[in-house]
């Protein structure tokens, strides 16, 4: 989500800073086209001086530099016949019918059109001035051209003439040239020069003044809109910088997201795992029980069968004396015929038997107490095994349940941000609709009470939307380090689980060898089925002792 919303906030400075560039390139082209403007206007409104600076001898020096430079449609083989310092926009011989009368008589005349005067002189004024490269200031007449109008048309046998007419005029003034091409040329520089008048000249400046001033309006705003794209840009260096190190985050915070799942999937398995091994040791555990507690029958059994034994050892012994007493009693003779149904031989060899099996017994019972021990000490480690396998199993739900409460801690921060981040860009168009009004409330000519009122709100508005911009702005100062601290946090319980896991498995292992001891020793029922079979055979052979005995006195 940090990712989207630095994103977000990039390409919207992005688009700021395309915007500010093509604003700089518009600028910088008004820029170009006022200059050139104004170079216009220096050359076609700059009035034409009276008086023509000339020497002491009150002809043009061939060196002295002139402010204007000569006029394009001049003729080109002119232009290089004729030196750039007379400044001349075009010369030539035409045909001059007498001014200011009605006339029929034509003469021919040199012309020079300088500035916006018209020069002539005498024609062969035309081979002096082509010779020395200046004219004279003296001609024999000048005509002004500004704000004439000059159109071509034939004239009394003149196919290509000319006339210039004017309102201070009190004639026209007809010329005529040699040929069509030359009538071209002379009237369209006829009527460029005629441009070049007083009222132009002021108009020029003024126009020249104002344009300067927009200008310089225009320089400051440009000075102004590059400190805010400079501005703009270094904002932008300084996002991109944050958006890196954002992004070099947000991978180490999926890094560690991809460790944490893969943890708490390894925390769940052993705890299935320990979930197993506390099943099975409350089986063996049960089993113990079990095997102990017919260990504790069959060595009651075997007591008993002890004490009955010591019994009928003990009636068989008051058996044999009386017996020893009645046969130093009787005969001799007598003596020899019982040898073979005296029962006494019986009862010794009863008694021996019995001997036997009293040893057999004790032998027995000394094993199953063994055996008893030993599943009370097995019950015991089992027993502890268990408690220790519960103190894990509550250890990792435990820090499963941490594990996930951090988790879900995490995915709510960053669904406020998202949601922050929502009411944020709300905010941002309220604000620039308030901005809007309020420029517009500021440029309208006419003021009202309720507009006053709506600028007020939207100036309290916009004051608002500022302050929770640089709360905003102080919280996105703050991320990285808050992102830091989460993959720390992380690292830090990663870490701890770690530990816990090295800890776990050592005492698991140290658990084991007595489970792998109780396993083997499991191994040995077949002993405890042999001492039970052994225990069951002596008892019957006890009963059958017995009822011998028993037999026995009864025939007595």
């Amino acid at each position: 989500m940090h990712h989207s919303t630095s994103l977000n906030n990039w390409r919207i400075s992005s688009q700021a800073l395309s915007v500010w560039m093509h604003l700089y390139r518009i600028i910088g082209q008004c820029t170009c086209y006022y200059f050139n403007f104004i170079d216009f206007f220096f050359f076609f409104t700059t009035p034409p001086p009276l008086v023509l600076p000339v020497k002491e001898s009150a002809m043009f020096s061939s060196s002295k530099p002139s402010l204007l430079l000569p006029w394009t449609s001049m003729d080109q083989a002119d232009s290089d016949a004729l030196d750039i310092s007379t400044k001349v926009q075009l010369h030539g011989v035409l045909w001059k019918r007498p001014f200011g009368r009605p006339s029929a008589k034509w003469s021919r005349r040199f012309f020079i059109i300088k500035d916006s005067f018209l020069l002539y002189y005498a024609e062969n004024e035309k081979k002096s001035f082509e010779t020395n490269r200046y004219f004279n200031i003296h001609p024999k007449g000048v005509i002004p051209l500004g704000g004439c109008i000059v159109e071509p048309r034939e004239d009394q046998g003149m196919p290509f003439a000319m006339v210039i007419n004017h309102e201070d005029f009190t004639g026209n003034i007809v010329l005529a040239a040699e040929s069509e091409p030359e009538q071209s040329q002379w009237v369209e520089m006829l009527q460029e020069s005629g441009k070049v008048t007083w009222k132009n000249a002021q108009l020029g400046e003024a126009m020249i003044e104002s344009l300067e001033a927009q200008g310089l309006q225009l320089a400051k705003e440009k000075q102004e809109y590059l400190d805010k794209l400079m501005e703009e840009t270094e904002e932008l260096c300084l996002q991109r910088e944050q958006k890196a190190e954002l992004e070099k985050l947000n991978q180490l915070l999926e890094e560690e997201k991809q460790k944490f799942e893969e943890v708490v999937q390894e925390l769940r398995t052993e705890q299935d795992q320990i979930k197993l091994d506390m099943d099975g040791t409350a089986q063996c555990l049960k089993g113990v029980e079990n095997e102990k507690e017919e260990l504790h029958n069959l060595t009651t059994i075997l007591q008993k069968s002890l004490e009955e034994l010591s019994q009928e050892k003990k009636r068989t012994l008051e058996l044999l004396r009386e017996r020893g007493q009645d046969a130093a009693e009787t005969g001799s003779d007598r003596r020899g015929s019982l040898d073979a149904q005296n029962p006494e031989v019986q009862l010794q060899g009863n008694l021996r038997h019995i001997e036997e099996q009293m040893k057999s017994l004790l032998r027995e019972k000394e094993q199953a107490e063994e055996r008893l021990k030993e599943n009370e000490k097995r019950a015991k480690v089992l027993q502890e095994e268990r408690e220790f396998y519960s103190s894990q199993a509550q250890a990792l739900q435990q820090s499963l349940t941490q594990l996930t409460a951090d988790k879900q801690h995490t995915e709510e921060e960053l669904k406020a941000e998202m949601e922050s981040r929502v009411e944020l860009e709300c905010r941002l168009k309220l604000a620039e609709e308030a901005l809007q009004d309020l420029e517009q409330g500021l440029n309208a000519i006419e003021r009202t009470h309720e507009r006053d009122e709506r600028m007020k709100g939207d100036v309290s508005h916009l004051r608002k939307f500022f302050e929770e911009c640089i709360c905003a702005a102080e919280i996105e100062a703050k991320l990285p380090s808050i992102m830091k601290n989460a993959v720390y946090l992380h690292k830090a319980a990663a870490r701890r689980i770690k530990s816990c896991r090295i800890q776990r498995r050592a005492s698991r292992q140290h658990w084991l060898k007595h489970s792998q001891s109780f396993a083997s020793s499991r191994g040995a029922s077949s002993s405890l089925e042999e001492l039970r079979e052994t225990a069951r055979r002596l008892t019957s052979e006890t009963y059958k002792i017995i009822t011998r005995q028993k037999s026995v006195q009864s025939q007595d």
